[in-house]
Order: C-alpha cells, then structure tokens, then sequence
C-alpha cells in the first residue's frame, strides 16, 4: 500500500459563521489537536495548527459581514489533522482542491459544497479520472423543465395563423404565391419541431 507523503489543500474556501467558527475550533480540540487562535485586530482570526516536524500550519479566516472567510492553501503531513479537514471541508459545505501526495503519483480531490465531484490521479504529465459526480436526477429536471421547443411551436402556429388570414383578404396572385412560400416553409419546421 502507497504511504501518504503529504496531503495540500489547495483554492480552499470554508465560510462560517461565528457559531461555526466555535465549532470548527471545538472539533480541532476535542480531537487532541493543539491549537492557538489568534485573533487580529480588525476581527480577523487565525488558527495556528503544529503539524509533523515542528512546522506550523495557519489558516486565515477573514471577517466579511456576518462571516469567516478563509481561502488559501497548506500542506498538512499530519494525519490526524488531515483527517480534520477533511471532515471540516465535508461538514461545513467548503469547497477544495486537495492534492494527496504518494512517491509515484499524486491523487486530486475535488470538494463542492462539501462533497467530493470529482477524483484524478496525476502520474507526470499523465491524468486519469477516477471518479466524477453527475447529477443526472437534476439534468432530467433541467430537460423536463426546458420549453423553449414549445415556444417556438406557439409562435409558428401564430404566424402560420396570420399569414392564412393575410392569404385569404389578399387576391392579388404574386403576393398569395410569396405567403404559399412562407406558409410551406413554417409548415415544414412545425413538422420538423413536432416530430
């Protein structure tokens, strides 16, 4: 079995709340995780994490509005700590690119909303999807909901209508022949559009 040199998340974005915030500090704790907050003067906070080998590990939250912002990348040799992120990612709806680093390749998770849609693996210049999220459920929705085909068949029927009623008042013969002309051409995509 691969050993895991490192884990790197990378274009992480966790937005919380202050009750999260809490939280999110809380789960670091009650899992052993040694932690310190600093919190800065403009009300922006940092969670300094110790990882493997006495490097340290800083996730910045920014304050914007009503939340913590934090965006941004680290590396985390740790594997209690990754597992921390992991389920911090998954239960707060973050979204991620998480690169699990092995000797020979290197495996990419993808997380929306805190869900993972997609799984490559990454040899050199090779890449290889593992696993993608489709939602198919939501694309028949997306199907069943479309009607733009529906509008076209009423705005056809109508010129169709009008251009009959235009055909019946008019007696001159180039004009009925130029509406015939029209009539047979919107007759046709009718057809084509209802079939």
């Amino acid at each position: 079995m691969a050993i895991r040199l490192a884990t790197e998340y990378v274009k992480t974005c966790l937005q919380l709340t202050e009750a999260e915030m809490a939280t999110f500090i809380r789960m670091f704790v009650d899992h052993g995780a040694s932690l310190q907050v600093k919190v800065l003067e403009n009300g922006n906070q940092e969670v300094v994490l110790p990882d493997d080998a006495g490097e340290e590990i800083v996730l910045s939250f920014e304050r914007e509005m009503n939340l913590y912002v934090c965006r941004g990348t680290c590396r985390i040799r740790n594997k209690n700590l990754v597992n921390l992120m992991r389920k911090a990612v998954a239960e707060f709806k973050g979204d991620a690119v998480v690169h699990r680093i092995y000797a020979a390749y290197t495996m990419v998770y993808t997380y929306k909303q805190g869900a993972v849609v997609r799984i490559t693996e990454k040899k050199g210049a090779a890449e290889k999807v593992i696993y993608e999220y489709r939602d198919t459920v939501g694309q028949l929705e997306q199907l069943f909901h479309k009607n733009e085909v529906e509008q076209e068949i009423q705005m056809l029927k109508a010129q169709v209508n009008h251009l009959l009623d235009m055909r019946n008042e008019m007696q001159e013969a180039a004009i009925r022949e130029h509406i015939d002309g029209r009539l047979q051409k919107l007759t046709h995509r009718l057809f084509v559009l209802e079939a």
